[in-house]
């Protein structure tokens, strides 16, 4: 999976670069985040610009961040949501578990 960390201000944003989630590439999805809160790193944005498709496996893989962060005092938001995308959260009502932004200047001014 192609992934991109960068800190921005106190964020570690983590942009994918794919536009597919699905079962073949959530898995390392998953061990990204993982790695990225075992570092001691719980206040992380998720960009997602690029997906286009995000399956089960791929809503997983969020939310086992989302708790790992939680479970550490963390957070994990979601920006820049396709519209495809923001319906699959809508459907599964996940958009009530993540706080999901428009884009990053938004995520950054609400998770002060």
């Amino acid at each position: 999976m192609n992934l991109k960390l960068e800190k921005i201000n106190a964020y570690h944003v983590l942009f994918i670069e794919e536009e597919r989630i699905d079962a073949h590439n959530s898995g390392e999805l998953k061990d990204a985040i993982l790695h990225i809160i075992e570092q001691g790193d719980t206040a992380i944005i998720v960009q997602l610009e690029k997906v286009r498709f995000i399956d089960s496996s791929g809503l997983g893989a969020l939310l086992s961040g989302y708790k790992n962060a939680a479970a550490r005092s963390g957070k994990l938001a979601l920006a820049n949501l396709q519209q495809q995308v923001l319906s699959m959260f809508e459907l599964t009502r996940l958009n009530r578990v993540f706080e999901i932004y428009a884009d990053l200047d938004e995520a950054f001014d609400n998770q002060a």
